[in-house]
């Protein structure tokens, strides 16, 4: 525990022990979105790099119980291209977290989570069955805002959302996809070296905390109103523009 404290105060963890269990509870419901919440926050009081990493470990282990049950519901057919396309593209995203400019980073990201939000209000669906090519794009894009900023949700939730399928199946689609691409994220920050001590003395607090909310979410989505979910995740997405853009700063730092 002294660990702990040697590399974030108690009053930092109990903040951060907050905001990780409000994204858990949403991540539990919604099957994503912990990632909207939780890294805007986090990445104001710590590196980016150690709040990605931190992030994506725990979600990667502790979401494994939401990813057997989905097994079973997902549309593998949409899902593996997606899969595919994030898991090649993440190493861009990683890359650009390491290297680049993250004001234009930044910027890039908010022009494209508000792009997608924007397709979605507007009532746009995509009708088609989706294609391979098409599949793998999305999740192309996905995996580079993933490698960037752990928020690659709004390509994909924007996809799938706007099909015609059920919230069950729409979010077991998106806890599949979250589980696999993660393996080619793992990967990427490994050979970056964002893994560090101050990671694991972080996981120390979050796993629990983690744990037990997305436990609590997950019970709140088999009594939820179909229309609720839809609203959750288009406030979700519109959650990860807002605070994906650098003049709200000063709300989080």
């Amino acid at each position: 525990m002294a660990d702990i404290f040697s590399s974030f105060p108690p009053g930092l963890l109990v903040f951060l022990a907050v905001v990780l269990f409000v994204a858990g509870c949403v991540r539990g419901f919604a099957g994503f979105g912990a990632g909207m919440i939780f890294m805007p926050v986090a990445a104001s009081v710590m590196l980016p790099s150690t709040a990605a990493a931190t992030f994506l470990f725990i979600d990667g282990i502790v979401a494994l119980p939401l990813v057997i049950r989905a097994l079973r519901l997902c549309n593998w057919s949409t899902v593996l291209p997606a899969v595919v396309g994030a898991v090649i593209f993440v190493h861009v995203g990683a890359w650009l977290l390491a290297n680049a400019d993250v004001l234009v980073l930044r910027w890039t990201i908010f022009a494209i989570v508000t792009g997608l939000l924007l397709l979605l209000v507007s009532g746009w669906r995509y009708e088609r069955k989706p294609s391979r090519p098409v599949s793998l794009g999305v999740g192309a894009v996905a995996g580079i805002l993933g490698g960037i900023s752990q928020v690659s949700g709004p390509p994909v939730v924007a996809f799938w959302l706007s099909s015609a399928k059920e919230p069950a199946i729409v979010r077991a689609n998106l806890i599949v996809f979250f589980a696999l691409a993660s393996i080619g994220t793992f990967v990427a920050y490994i050979f970056n070296g964002f893994f560090t001590l101050e990671v694991f003395h972080l996981l120390i607090m979050a796993i629990p905390v983690y744990a037990i909310a997305i436990y609590l979410g997950s019970n709140g989505f088999k009594h939820a109103d179909p229309k609720l979910y839809r609203k959750l995740a288009y406030g979700l997405i519109a959650l990860a523009a807002l605070s994906s853009m650098p003049l709200l700063d000063p709300l989080f730092r």
